[in-house]
């Protein structure tokens, strides 16, 4: 919170500490979340800002005032009732939402973001209670550079946009979606301190596909079909056109777009402005950050590791190409990289022949030569099992967001071919995980080494408790925008996300590894994003698109920028 039309952060002459200085009175500060302390306003601040008898007498700590909370979050009972509670506390008070969730990270982020934030954006026309971010309508085409301006914020940090027809592993959900861009909002400030006051979640409705929300009579968004082809693209353009006349100097992270569509415009403006696509490059990054850590429990270098992907969308792209630009690095050629990577998806082994093949998929897809003397029951449809008997990889990695995809018979013949097989069943929410954590450590005897994409809870199995890692983008995209905001980027590359997988790989311990976990203990995350955020800006002066100068004191100017949820004193301005 440095400065907003209402409220400034200063610092005092006589004490060099810093406190907020407040243009509003009395119930104005009450109705504003970020200077809305309850019933934690002093009492000389009750005096002196017009807050006398607005409040109980009794004056409580942040300490009392969060067990209240927490207490009250509990007693919300299901999943959906505590991200509702949330939801409310986020818009009455900002400061001490923020400061539950720090102090009860690892419960709370599975309520505030995935897998609960799925069933939010189900429910969203049904549990709406306040507004929050840009909705911009396919019918306000024309005038989007006016409908930004409407919006108080004049110099957003970072901008989560979607059109909602990607949420998670369980599609369309129309105006629903804007679901996302607030909960990946919450989680820039949580993990990485950008300054709430700064982020701005922009929906993009341009209709739905979903009958049983057109049906719905509460639904809150453009009831008709989506908007595609030439059209739609003409709508992205002058979005896009609108953020760089209005928000010139914010990052714009897409999110939750179909996968042709989300790399199609991934590439379309990564040279036109400073963006990126978290589905793709966030979940790319921590993915081969979470591959190179199975290295230390597994053993062997990562230029000699085999990666087969289940599912062969966006996310497996991103994966693919980050995982061949790792072995690049580690020395080997291109196409040896692109060697040791395979895809299956609900049509079998990708191959080139293959009718109709997408062509986002063609730069994965083998060439029918390199398998011309596997061992197959069908050549034209090469199922998963088969494909990983062939090719023997030593990586599996789910995306398909089907439940079940990653079998008994799969687990088994993994555990054939390795020692300890790496299981990634990354899709979420949890109901679209390829398989469970107790399922691939049972089918393999205990031997795999995994890590999910939603939470799940430890494995106890022979006589050792597994905790499972979460394989969370959230160790990578919050620390990408806080790098790229205070380093003041031009372009964000997908070296940058190399280097940051790599930094985040390395902030694996021993303990972690004994544990069983290829990923930090969430409470360490904002140490790890302070860490991302610097090897983000390093490599973009490498790059020229951030100047040298930002290297001078990088660290400590990264960890100024970090805001942190606690009051600040309170002055009249």
């Amino acid at each position: 919170m440095k400065h907003s039309m209402d409220y400034t952060q200063k610092t005092d002459t006589k004490t060099g500490k810093p406190y907020l200085a407040v243009r509003k009175r009395g119930r104005e500060l009450l109705l504003e979340p970020l200077t809305n302390k309850g019933t934690g306003f002093s009492r000389e601040e009750r005096e002196e800002l017009g807050l006398s008898g607005l409040l109980p007498p009794r004056i409580s700590s942040m300490e009392e005032q969060l067990a209240r909370a927490y207490g009250n979050n509990l007693a919300a009972g299901s999943p959906l009732g505590r991200y509702v509670h949330l939801a409310t506390l986020q818009d009455r008070n900002e400061v001490l939402f923020f400061r539950l969730l720090h102090e009860h990270i690892e419960e709370l982020m599975p309520i505030v973001y995935t897998p609960t934030v799925g069933e939010a954006c189900q429910r969203f026309s049904h549990i709406y209670r306040q507004s929050r971010g840009i909705y911009i309508g396919f019918d306000q085409r024309g005038r989007i550079a006016e409908v930004l301006r409407n919006f108080a914020m004049k110099s957003p940090s970072v901008i989560v946009v979607t059109d909602g027809e990607r949420i998670l592993g369980l599609g369309d959900q129309g105006v629903g979606g804007m679901g996302i861009p607030i909960g990946k909002l919450c989680l820039y400030t949580l993990c990485a301190g950008l300054p709430p006051d700064t982020t701005l979640p922009i929906m993009l409705d341009v209709g739905t596909d979903n009958e049983e929300l057109l049906a719905d009579p509460l639904y809150l968004g453009l009831r008709h079909k989506r908007v595609r082809g030439a059209e739609y693209q003409a709508f992205v353009d002058e979005f896009v056109d609108a953020v760089k006349t209005v928000y010139p100097r914010a990052i714009l992270q897409w999110e939750d777009f179909l996968k042709e569509n989300a790399l199609h415009q991934l590439e379309r403006f990564r040279e036109k402005l400073t963006s990126f696509n978290d589905d793709i490059q966030g979940t790319a990054a921590v993915t081969v950050a979470g591959l190179m850590a199975s290295l230390r429990i597994t053993g062997g270098k990562l230029e000699e590791q085999r990666l087969m992907l289940g599912g062969a969308g966006a996310s497996a792209q991103g994966i693919a190409a980050l995982f061949v630009s790792a072995l690049m690095d580690k020395g080997l050629s291109r196409a040896d990289a692109h060697r040791r990577v395979y895809m299956v998806d609900s049509q079998g082994l990708v191959v080139a022949d293959r009718p109709k093949l997408e062509g986002f998929k063609r730069d994965f897809a083998r060439d029918p030569a390199e398998i011309d003397d596997w061992k197959v029951s069908d050549r034209g449809r090469i199922p998963l099992v088969e494909a990983i008997d062939n090719c023997r990889p030593t990586l599996l990695v789910g995306t398909s967001a089907t439940p079940g995809f990653f079998s008994e018979a799969i687990m088994r013949a993994m555990g054939r071919h390795n020692e300890r097989p790496v299981i990634f069943p990354l899709s979420n929410p949890t109901s679209k995980a390829e398989c469970t954590p107790q399922d691939a450590l049972a089918w393999t005897e205990g031997r795999a080494v995994v890590a999910t994409g939603s939470p799940f809870a430890s494995v106890d199995m022979h006589g050792k408790r597994h905790r499972i890692g979460q394989c969370n983008n959230s160790y990578i995209f919050p620390g990408v925008g806080l790098g790229a905001w205070v380093g003041k980027l031009t372009r964000i590359t997908d070296e940058m996300f190399l280097d940051a997988a790599q930094s985040l790989a390395s902030s694996v311990s021993e303990q972690d590894l004994a544990e069983g976990a290829l990923f930090p203990r969430l409470g360490h995350i904002r140490e790890i994003s302070a860490n991302v955020a610097c090897a983000v800006v390093r490599r973009a002066v490498k790059q020229g698109f951030a100047e040298p100068r930002m290297l001078d004191g990088l660290d400590q100017r990264v960890r100024d920028a970090m805001w942190f949820p606690d009051y600040l004193p309170f002055k009249p301005d």
